[in-house]
């Protein structure tokens, strides 16, 4: 019986040591350390969530990249605009030039106004739209940069664009030298605009190395509680194989002693 169990034993060892050696983990099931394996699956969930988080920053980046390639280009279209117009404003050309000049700021201002209107990331439109009254609305995202619903795992961005006055281009006067202040603000708008969404890129990027951070350091912490220490397995694998035969053996000799006694009758 002292046998036959240090058998059983030695063969729950031995089977444990082949598990952990196939699949490389000595957490397999929560039999094997309740504590350390709730705080496993704890940290694989809050991993899995930092995985998706980077997800999301990776895609808002792209967004905000989208958003100020748009309007680069409506700032090169406003840079050229206001060339045009202050080449008009010089005194030395006829009615044929000045309306050849105010052609192409048509063509030009027709582009702006198709770019603001159809720039769009993924289904949504970047730079908002006007109320009634010619104001713009706020476009706000919200971008989801952390694992929980806490304020700091919430970051929002505002993309649209205000270019009051951009569809009326066609009414100007473009010998008038004060359609270059009128343009002069459009320019700041853009400028600002292009700041603004700048600035929301640099936070996407500092919570990008903060996702980076836990997602290593969890990754680690979970190598340290679930992996098995494959020299020490091996060693236990030999031993309880050892043990098992041993106990095997001697197991058939217990088996026999009864028969000696009925060898003295």
């Amino acid at each position: 019986m002292i046998v036959q169990k240090n058998l059983t034993a030695a063969t729950k060892g031995l089977n444990q040591a082949i598990e952990r050696l196939t699949t490389g983990f000595k957490l397999n099931h929560a039999k094997d350390n309740p504590a350390n394996y709730a705080i496993l699956k704890s940290l694989e969930s809050k991993l899995s969530s930092w995985n998706v988080a980077e997800d999301n920053i990776s895609i808002g980046n792209c967004m905000l990249e989208t958003a100020e390639s748009n309007a680069e280009l409506i700032g090169n279209h406003l840079m050229r605009i206001r060339d045009l117009c202050e080449q008009a404003a010089n005194g030395t050309y006829g009615e044929d030039s000045v309306r050849a000049i105010k052609g192409e700021i048509s063509a030009r201002a027709e582009e702006i106004v198709r770019i603001k209107d159809h720039a769009e990331f993924n289904g949504i439109k970047l730079f908002g739209h006007y109320d009634s009254e010619g104001n713009v609305i706020p476009k706000n995202i919200n971008l989801q940069i952390g694992i929980d619903g806490s304020e700091s795992s919430r970051m929002t961005v505002d993309t649209s664009m205000n270019l009051r006055g951009i569809n009326q281009i066609d009414e100007w006067d473009i010998t008038n030298p004060a359609c270059l202040d009128a343009l002069d603000d459009m320019l700041f708008t853009v400028s600002a605009y292009q700041t603004r969404i700048g600035s929301a890129q640099n936070r996407l990027e500092c919570a990008l190395e903060l996702a980076e951070v836990n997602q290593n350091r969890m990754t680690a912490t979970i190598s340290t509680i679930r992996d098995a220490d494959i020299a020490q397995v091996s060693s236990d694998y030999v031993k309880y194989q050892i043990l098992q035969q041993a106990c095997a053996t001697l197991l058939a000799t217990a088996n026999q002693m009864p028969a000696i006694a009925l060898q003295l009758i």
